[in-house]
Parts: C-alpha cells; sequence; structure tokens
C-alpha cells in the first residue's frame, strides 16, 4: 500500500485523483483550506482530511505537521481567475503567483525528508501555459512557472522524482461541463476534449513509472499546436 497527499483534493480534478488511489488501496490524505470541507470529502472517499492554505505559505509547515512518510505528492491547488492587463488586479496577481510559485516549493520543502525511495510528485500547471488567451496573463505566468519549479525541485530533490502535468480543456469537469466547447472542440487535432479518466490515468503514469521524471505533459489532444 502506497500513502500520498494529494493538495487541493477536495475537488475537481484532485478529488477524482484520490479517489482513484483510494479504491486501488492506497492510504490518502486529501486537502482543502477549509478543515470541514477535507474532511467531507475524505469521509466520502474513504480517504484523511487536513486543512492547508497555500495562500499563506507561513503556515504549511505547521499544517503539514501530522503527515508522515509519503510515496506520492500531487499538488493541483489553484487560485486564479481572469486578470487582464488593462484591469489588473494586484491582490488576485500576488494570490495567483503565491499558490503555484511559493506554495508548491514550500510543501514540497517541508515534506522532503518524509519520501519514501522511489517518491514521486506530480504538480498540476495547464494548457494556459503555452496558449495564452485575453485575460490570461497570470494564469499564463503561473503556470508556465510551474515547469521551472518542477524541474528545479527534480534536481534538488533527487532521487525524488518530480513531474508537471498540464491539462487542457477538461469537458467532464465541474468547471467545464456546463459549458459550450464546440470552439474548443473545432481547433482541437483530436476532434474532442481531454476527460477527467484521462488526467486520473496520466497522473497515475506520471506517479509510478519510474523513467518518468522532469517531463512537462501536455493533455490536451493537441490543442496547442493549432
Amino acid at each position: 500500500m502506497s500513502s500520498a497527499l494529494i493538495v487541493g483534493g477536495s475537488g475537481g480534478l484532485g478529488r477524482e485523483i484520490a479517489r482513484h488511489l483510494v479504491e486501488r488501496g492506497d492510504d490518502v490524505i486529501v486537502t482543502s483550506r477549509s478543515a470541514d470541507r477535507a474532511t467531507e470529502v475524505a469521509a466520502e472517499i474513504g480517504a484523511r482530511g487536513l486543512a492547508i492554505d497555500l495562500t499563506a505559505p507561513e503556515t504549511i509547515e505547521k499544517a503539514l505537521a501530522e503527515v508522515g512518510e509519503l510515496d506520492h505528492l500531487v499538488i493541483t491547488a489553484i487560485e486564479q481567475s481572469g486578470n487582464t492587463v488593462k484591469s489588473f488586479s494586484i491582490e488576485d496577481a500576488i494570490k495567483a503567483s503565491t499558490v503555484k510559485l511559493v506554495g508548491y516549493t514550500e510543501v514540497a520543502r517541508v515534506l522532503h525528508d518524509r519520501f519514501r525511495p522511489g517518491a514521486s510528485i506530480v504538480l498540476f500547471g495547464g494548457l494556459g501555459a503555452v496558449r495564452p488567451y485575453p485575460g490570461s496573463t497570470m494564469i499564463t505566468a503561473t503556470n508556465s512557472a510551474v515547469s521551472g519549479v518542477m524541474r528545479t525541485l527534480a534536481v534538488e530533490l533527487a532521487p525524488v522524482r518530480v513531474n508537471a502535468l498540464h491539462p487542457g480543456v477538461v469537458g467532464d469537469s465541474p468547471a467545464w461541463r456546463e459549458r459550450d466547447l464546440a470552439m474548443v472542440t473545432a481547433r482541437t487535432p483530436t476532434g474532442r476534449v481531454t476527460s477527467t479518466a484521462e488526467v486520473v490515468d496520466a497522473t497515475d503514469f506520471l506517479l509510478r513509472n519510474g523513467a518518468a521524471n522532469a517531463i512537462d505533459l501536455h493533455l490536451d489532444g493537441g490543442t496547442r499546436i493549432v
């Protein structure tokens, strides 16, 4: 049985990744900023819940104090919204960069001596890293920076493997399932959007494949190339 911590595992893609790991028999911890939310979701999927807030990185070490040895760490947590240059919100920009850059790195720092041999980390970026759009300035910047964080962690935490996953539009996820995605599928070579099951499968691959290290895996059906 492996042990896994899913930071951001109380909702969206993180929750489905956590559910998959629980179903295969792993000991899983899911986190949310809200202790009540983390406990509720953990009870629903058979995991353990923990409150952690990546927008307040100075609190991360204390929040993770009860976490023991780990085989896997997945960080899906985000803090992002449309933030155009012409109507730039400094507050929103600071939150977005704090979560993805400082928060992700601080979690890895706090846990670095608790990783078991063969341990692996997956950090979540996003298609916005290579496919900017109006209002994506901070989304593009922070998701691009996830790649840099990943590569440095792969060196500094070696032999722990560290990879980054960049999903495109995940059509059946809570964020997208109610939207008209015709324009997205029209410019995607596969003619369809990514599914939650495919994101879960890709995460599992990066976690378990011993040769996968320092990889930016784009899961978008090729949207970024057209």
